[in-house]
């Protein structure tokens, strides 16, 4: 069967171009990342893309056609040329960044993307080898896309499952004053205890990598260290809406993978359960137009009444502040009255 007419044709100029600088290249289709390349730059649905394994860059076409290779400079010089030979405009107006979770790719996230698209965003998915790095490494990447985007006005993210720990540890080396709002499918924001039941097994190691290491519930662990965003954001939590989940390994409602009470991150602007299970959320109808509604308003309910998740209160910085000195009496090991003078 011959390639589906979407596809643009093998152009000889990238051949050419490309050997110029001493790698040869035939312009190929690819399947566009997976789990073996990671995105580093993003322009109108070109991205260049790093090797895990062998470090090297490719850059592909909005088709997924490999256009060059070699050198990230080399790609950059590339889209350089196409830019100019097409006439591409520069980037401007908002965006939307879909992150997927572990094992997953930005394919999971069709459905999304064209509810998105049809709101005027441009949206920008972000692939990364979610199950051969650690998710510092992807967080990295995830902040070499995001540098490249010169001219787009606002940035926010959707975000599925792991995706969402990746943009909070980018949160830790990289303030970006662009980011709107966030939205978070089952993320597992105070791990996945089905990580804590299966972290030993030598085929979720393989299969997981290091990434799914990192997963585990753990107060002192990877997930407790990560920030919470500054910006506003809401969580959607799949869930029965009972005592007893989708799963009986795990504790209290949840979506099949992560538990209802993991998804809630304190600070968020707003919350909701929908009963969909944890690898559908992002196509759910429902989702979809909650996460649309909130980037566009900040708030997921179309009765604009939002269910925030408070923030803890912070400890008094001086004993004074505390409310026990406060009611008349002193600090100590015990307490006990104030004396009288």
């Amino acid at each position: 069967m011959g390639e589906p007419s979407d596809k643009p044709e093998p152009n000889p100029a990238a051949v050419e171009s490309t050997a110029s600088t001493g790698y040869w290249n035939l312009p190929s289709p690819t399947l566009g990342g997976m789990q073996f390349w990671a995105d580093q730059c993003w322009f109108r649905g070109w991205r260049i893309q790093r090797n895990v394994f062998t470090g090297h860059y490719r850059l592909v076409d909005p088709a997924n056609y490999r256009r060059a290779w070699g050198t990230c400079e080399q790609c950059q010089a590339a889209l350089s040329r196409e830019k100019r030979a097409a006439g591409l405009e520069p980037l401007t107006g908002r965006a939307v960044i879909l992150v997927h979770g572990i094992i997953r790719s930005s394919n999971s996230f069709a459905a999304m993307r064209t509810a998105l698209e049809s709101e005027g965003y441009s949206v920008i998915s972000f692939d990364y080898p979610s199950t051969r790095v650690p998710i510092q490494e992807s967080a990295e990447s995830l902040n070499r896309v995001l540098e490249s985007l010169e001219g787009i006005a606002e940035v926010n993210f959707v975000v599925h499952s792991m995706g969402g720990l990746v943009v909070r540890q980018s949160l830790a080396t990289r303030k970006d004053p662009r980011i709107g709002r966030l939205v978070m499918l089952g993320v597992p924001n105070h791990g996945a205890n089905l990580a804590n039941m299966l972290k030993d097994y030598t085929l979720f190691k393989s299969v997981y990598g290091p990434a799914g290491q990192q997963l585990v519930e753990d107060p002192t662990g990877f997930i407790a260290g990560l920030p919470i965003p500054e910006f506003p954001f809401a969580v959607i939590a799949g869930g029965k809406g009972t005592a007893v989940g989708y799963n009986p390994w795990i504790a209290g409602d949840d979506d099949g993978t992560v538990a209802v009470s993991s998804t809630r991150l304190p600070g968020a602007t707003d919350f909701m359960t929908v009963p969909t299970l944890h690898s559908f959320l992002m196509g759910d109808p429902a989702v979809i137009e909650s996460t649309t509604r909130f980037l566009k308003g900040g708030c997921l309910s179309a009765n604009n009444v939002a269910n925030p998740i408070p923030r803890p209160p912070a400890a008094p910085a001086n004993p004074v502040d505390s409310p026990v000195v406060q009611a008349g009496h002193e600090v100590g090991s015990r307490v006990k009255p104030k004396p009288k003078p």
